[in-house]
C-alpha cells in the first residue's frame, strides 16, 4: 500500500470514527491510535519515494508497513461485513445497539475487531522501533519537475504542434520492407525476370527481427499503412506471449465474414473458412509480436498460397520464429546512429514546444551524452525524452537528471531507462502506473474505464476545484507525456480515449507490482501461492479450463479481480470474494444463458463492469441498497431480468456512473436518495421521464435517453432536461422496436430546455425526426464539438447550416435518407477533423476551397463520389 492509498485508508478510519462511534464502544481509542500512526507512516512512505536509492533493508521495512496497513483495512472491512450480515437477519439491530450507547455490548464482530486491532498495535510498535535498524530517517523531498501542474497547458500546446505519427530513422527501413513485399526493381535477363515473377506470385513470409524497444511494431504499422492499398484483403493482428490459436483464428475470420464465424464449431471449421476466403484474393496479414515457432505451425494452414502475390509480415524478438516459416525472409532493423539518437531524444524532450527552441550548447552537450548511453534503442530514447520533457528546460535541471542516473560506461539497456522513468514519477501517480499490469499484453485499454477503476481503488484524491475524474485524466496525461502509455487515440475534446502499453513497459509494471505486493497476473505467476494475502489485485487472463482452479485457490481477501475470459461453461462464485472493490469481466462468452448470483453481498464493491460478454444474465434486484459503496455500474453487455430497476439502487448516494444496455433501459427513477454524485446515466427510458418529480441530478454530465419497447412517451423529457444544469453530452435514441412508427419531436431535437444549453459539447440523435423539422444552425447548441445524426429523413442539404458550427470537430451522418443527390459544403467547418458519411442516400459530396482545413479522417460508403479542393484531394482515393 503506497502513500496515496494509505491516505484513503486513513480517511476510511476517520469516517468510521465520526459516523459509527456508537458502534465502536471501547474499540474507538484503538482505531484512533492506528489512524494516527498510519498518517505518520504515510509521511515515511512519501519521503522514501523521494529517495531513488532506497536500500533493500529500507524497502523491506516499507513492505512490512504496507502489509500491516492491509491488515488494518481488512479488519475494518470484515467487521462491516459481519455487522451487515447480522443486520440483514435482524433489520432493527442497529437501533437496538444505538440504544445501549455509550457502552454497546452486543455489536457483532466488535470483539474480534478489538482483538485484531490490539495485535496490529503491538506489531506496529515493533516495526516502528526497528526504524533505525533499517536506516530510515526523515528525508527531504526533491524537486521532481513540473509534474501534473502544467498538464492542461501542455495538452493544449500538444494539440497544435506535436505530430505523434512522425518517427526518426524508420523511413528507409519501411521502404526496404515495402520492396521485399512488392518485389520492385529492374531485371537485366529473362531468367531474372522469370525468377522475379515467380517470387511475386508466391506467398512470402517476411519477419522483422530485433530486441524489444527497437521499434518493430511501429515499423510494421508504417509498412501496413503504405502497403495495404496493394492488397484486396489486409489486416494487422497482435499475437503476444499469451497466444491462443482459436482466438486468433476467430479474430481473423471476424474481420472477413462474421456470418461464417457464427457457424464455426472448432479450429477445423475456422481454418476451412479462412482458406476459402483468402485463396480468392491477394492478402496481406501482419502478425505482430510473435514469440514462438508454434504460432506459424498453427496458422499456416489457414493462410493459403494461391500464387497470387499474397504476403505475411511478422515481428519477433526471436530469429527462430522467422526461420520456421516457408521461404523465410528476414529483416533486422538497425539501431539508431548517434545523430538520429540525438534527434529523437530532443524531439521528445521538447515535444510540447517548438523543436529544440532554446536548446543551448550546454544542454545539447548533456543531451549528446544521454543519447549515447541509450545505445540507439528508440524506446529508451523516447522514455528518457519523456522524463526530460517534464523537467525545467535548463542546464541545471538536465544536469541533475544526468547525475541521478549513475550509468555505467558501456551504456544501459531499455529496462534501466523504464525504471528511471518510474522513479521520476510523482508518488501518487506510481500506483496508477502499476495498475496497468491489470490488462493483458497488447490490449487496447479504455481510458474512461481505467479512470473509474483508479477512483474505486482510492488512488485519486478529491480536490476542491476538480472532480476526481478530471484529476485522473491529468494523471493519465502525465503517463502519456512520459511515454509510459502509447498509441493514444483522443476524443474530439482532446482527452485520451484509448491507448496501449508497450510490452516492455507492461513487464516493468508486472515486475514492480510483484515486488511491492501490489498486483499479480495469472496464469503467468507460476509457482506462486494463490492464497498468499499479498496478492490483493489479480488479473486472470485466458485461463480456459484452469480458471475455476485458480479462482478456488485465490485468497478471499482479494480486492480487485479483472478476468479476461473466453468460452466458458460456468461462472465462479464471485459472492465468496466478499471484500472485492473492483470486479471487471471481459470477453466471457457463456455457452448458454447463465445467471450471475450473489452480487448483493459484495457491500464493499465500488466498480462492477462487463465488457464484450455474451449470455450472462443478472437480476436487477441484485443491486440493492446493501451495495452502499457502489460508484460505477457498467452492464452494457449484460441482459437484465425484470427491467424496472429496484428503487433501492437510487438510495446508493455514492453512484457516479450507471450504464446499461439500451434494450434494458431504466424504467423508473426514485427520489428516495441523493444522486448528486451521479455523472453518467445511460440508458434511461423516456417512460421514466413522465414522473412529476426527479431526484437531484444537478451534476449529471452524460445522459442517454431511449424509447423502450413499443413505448413512445416524450412528454416528460423537457421537464427532465430543465433539471440538468451540468449536462455536456446528450444521446437520444429511438428503439429499433419503435422506429417504424416513432418520431423525435422538434423540442427534443433542439433541446433548448437545458439550463446550460450553450455548454453542450456532444449531441447524438438516432431516429426519424417529426415531419417538418430541419437542421438549423441557430437552433443547435453553439459550442458543439461532436454531432451524430442517425436514421434521419433530410429534406434539405444540412451542410451549409452545419458548417456554421465553429467548434465542430466530428460530424457523423449515418443511415440518413436525403431526397437530393448532392450535398455541398461551400464554407465553414473551420476545425472539423473527422467526417463520417455511412449509408446516406447521397451520390456526390462537394467541398469548397478552404473548407474543412483541419480534416484528418473521412469515412464514407463506397459509392459516394467526392469533389474535393486541391488540399483535400487525397481523400478522393
Amino acid at each position: 500500500m503506497d502513500a496515496a492509498v494509505m491516505q484513503f485508508v486513513v480517511g476510511k478510519l476517520g469516517n468510521m470514527i465520526s459516523n459509527e462511534a456508537q458502534l465502536l464502544g471501547g474499540v474507538k481509542d484503538q482505531v484512533e491510535w492506528v489512524q494516527t500512526k498510519l498518517m505518520e507512516i504515510r509521511c515515511y512512505l512519501r519521503d522514501a519515494d523521494s529517495n531513488r536509492n532506497t536500500s533493500a533493508l529500507a524497502e523491506n521495512w516499507l513492505n512490512q508497513l504496507r502489509d500491516m496497513s492491509y491488515r488494518m483495512e481488512d479488519a475494518v472491512d470484515t467487521f462491516h461485513l459481519e455487522l451487515e450480515d447480522e443486520c440483514k437477519k435482524d433489520p432493527g439491530l442497529l437501533d437496538k445497539i444505538k440504544s445501549l450507547f455509550p457502552n454497546p455490548t452486543s455489536v457483532p464482530g466488535l470483539h474480534k475487531l478489538g482483538k485484531e486491532l490490539k495485535n496490529i498495535k503491538l506489531d506496529f510498535e515493533e516495526i516502528l522501533k526497528s526504524k533505525s535498524d533499517y536506516g530510515i530517517d526523515p528525508l527531504q523531498d526533491q524537486d521532481r519537475g513540473s509534474g501534473v501542474v502544467d498538464l492542461i497547458k501542455r495538452r493544449e500546446v500538444y494539440e497544435d504542434i506535436v505530430d505523434e505519427t512522425e518517427v526518426v530513422g524508420l523511413n528507409a527501413a519501411r521502404d526496404k520492407i515495402l520492396n521485399m513485399l512488392l518485389i520492385h526493381g529492374e531485371t537485366s535477363t529473362l531468367h531474372q525476370k522469370r525468377k522475379r515473377d515467380q517470387e511475386i506470385s508466391k506467398r512470402i513470409v517476411i519477419t522483422i527481427v530485433g530486441p524489444g524497444g527497437l521499434g518493430k511494431t511501429t515499423l510494421a504499422h508504417m509498412v501496413y499503412r503504405s502497403a495495404k492499398a496493394y492488397f484486396a484483403i489486409h489486416m494487422m493482428l497482435s499475437v503476444s506471449q499469451q497466444f491462443s490459436q482459436i482466438d486468433l483464428l476467430r479474430k481473423m475470420l471476424s474481420e472477413l465474414d462474421n456470418s461464417r464465424l457464427e457457424r464455426c464449431k472448432d479450429v477445423t471449421d475456422l481454418i476451412k473458412n479462412l482458406k476459402e476466403l483468402l485463396r480468392r484474393k491477394r492478402y496481406l496479414i501482419i502478425l505482430d509480436d510473435v514469440w514462438d515457432t508454434i504460432v506459424w505451425e498453427q496458422l499456416k494452414n489457414a493462410l493459403p498460397d494461391a500464387e497470387n502475390g499474397s504476403r505475411v509480415l511478422m515481428t519477433s524478438r526471436d530469429e527462430k520464429v522467422a526461420k520456421s516459416t516457408d521461404y523465410p525472409k528476414i529483416y533486422k532493423p538497425e539501431f539508431l546512429d548517434e545523430n538520429k539518437s540525438l534527434e529523437l531524444l530532443l524531439k521528445k524532450a521538447w515535444q510540447y514546444q517548438k523543436p529544440c527552441e532554446g536548446c543551448s550548447d550546454d544542454i545539447r552537450k548533456i543531451a549528446i551524452e544521454l543519447s549515447k548511453k541509450c545505445k540507439g534503442l528508440p524506446l529508451a530514447l523516447i522514455v528518457l525524452g519523456g522524463i526530460l520533457s517534464l523537467e525545467k528546460q535548463t542546464h541545471s535541471a538536465w544536469e541533475r537528471v544526468q547525475r541521478t542516473m549513475n550509468w555505467p560506461e558501456e551504456g544501459i539497456d531499455c529496462m534501466n531507462v523504464l525504471n528511471m522513468s518510474y522513479d521520476y514519477m510523482p508518488y501518487d501517480v506510481k500506483q496508477c502506473f502499476l495498475y496497468l499490469a491489470s490488462f493483458p499484453e497488447d490490449h487496447k485499454i479504455r481510458a474512461n474505464c481505467l479512470i473509474k477503476m483508479w477512483i474505486a481503488e482510492g488512488f485519486i484524491p478529491q480536490k476542491d476545484n476538480k472532480t476526481m475524474e478530471e484529476e485522473a485524466e491529468d494523471y493519465l496525461e502525465l503517463l502519456f507525456q512520459r511515454c509510459m502509455v502509447q498509441e493514444a487515440v483522443r476524443s474530439p475534446n482532446g482527452l485520451i480515449k484509448y491507448f496501449k502499453v508497450h510490452d516492455l513497459i507492461r513487464e516493468l509494471a508486472i515486475k514492480l507490482s510483484r515486488e511491492k505486493n501490489f498486483h499479480t497476473v495469472f496464469p503467468k505467476a507460476k509457482g506462486v501461492n494463490l492464497s498468499d494475502s499479498a496478492y490483493r489485485r489479480v488479473l486472470l487472463e485466458s485461463c480456459g479450463t484452469e480458471f475455476m482452479k485458480y479462482v478456488g485457490k485465490m485468497n478471499q481477501k482479494t480486492r480487485s479481480l479483472i478476468w479476461f475470459g473466453q468460452r466458458e461453461n460456468n461462472l465462479p462464485k464471485f459472492a465468496e470474494f466478499r471484500l472485492l472493490t473492483v470486479l471487471e469481466i471481459v470477453n466471457v462468452k457463456m455457452s448458454g444463458n447463465t445467471e450471475l448470483k450473489g452480487l448483493d453481498g459484495l457491500i464493499h464493491l465500488k466498480y462492477l463492469g462487463f465488457k464484450d460478454c455474451e449470455n450472462i444474465v443478472i437480476e436487477w434486484r441484485c443491486f440493492s441498497g446493501r451495495m452502499k459503496n457502489l460508484e460505477t455500474l457498467d452492464l452494457t453487455t449484460i441482459w437484465l431480468r425484470n427491467w424496472a430497476a429496484p428503487t433501492d439502487i437510487w438510495t446508493i448516494d455514492t453512484l457516479r456512473h450507471v450504464h446499461v444496455h439500451d434494450f434494458c433501459a431504466i424504467l423508473t427513477l426514485s427520489t428516495k436518495g441523493d444522486l448528486s454524485n451521479l455523472q453518467t446515466l445511460k440508458w434511461l427510458s423516456t417512460t421514466a421521464c413522465c414522473s412529476s418529480q426527479f431526484p437531484n441530478l444537478n451534476n449529471l454530465l452524460k445522459l442517454g435517453l431511449t424509447t423502450q419497447g413499443h413505448s413512445h412517451k416524450w412528454d416528460g423529457v423537457p421537464h427532465l432536461l430543465k433539471n440538468l444544469s451540468s449536462l455536456v453530452s446528450l444521446h437520444i435514441r429511438v428503439s429499433m422496436l419503435t422506429r417504424n412508427n416513432q418520431f423525435i419531436p422538434e423540442n427534443i431535437v433542439y433541446p433548448r430546455e437545458l439550463p446550460n444549453y450553450s455548454n453542450l459539447k456532444t449531441l447524438k440523435l438516432d431516429g426519424i425526426w417529426s415531419e417538418g423539422v430541419t437542421l438549423k444552425e441557430r437552433f443547435l447548441p453553439p459550442h458543439l464539438v461532436k454531432l451524430k445524426l442517425g436514421g434521419l429523413f433530410l429534406r434539405e442539404d444540412p451542410m451549409p447550416e452545419l458548417g456554421k458550427l465553429k467548434s465542430l470537430n466530428k460530424l457523423q451522418l449515418h443511415g440518413a435518407l436525403y431526397i437530393g443527390e448532392q450535398m455541398n459544403c461551400p464554407s465553414g467547418f473551420p476545425v472539423l477533423q473527422t467526417l463520417v458519411l455511412i449509408d446516406v442516400n447521397l451520390k456526390v459530396l462537394t467541398v469548397g476551397n478552404g473548407v474543412m482545413p483541419k480534416l484528418k479522417y473521412l469515412i464514407k460508403s463506397g459509392r459516394l463520389r467526392l469533389n474535393m479542393p486541391p488540399e483535400l484531394r487525397h481523400f478522393q482515393g
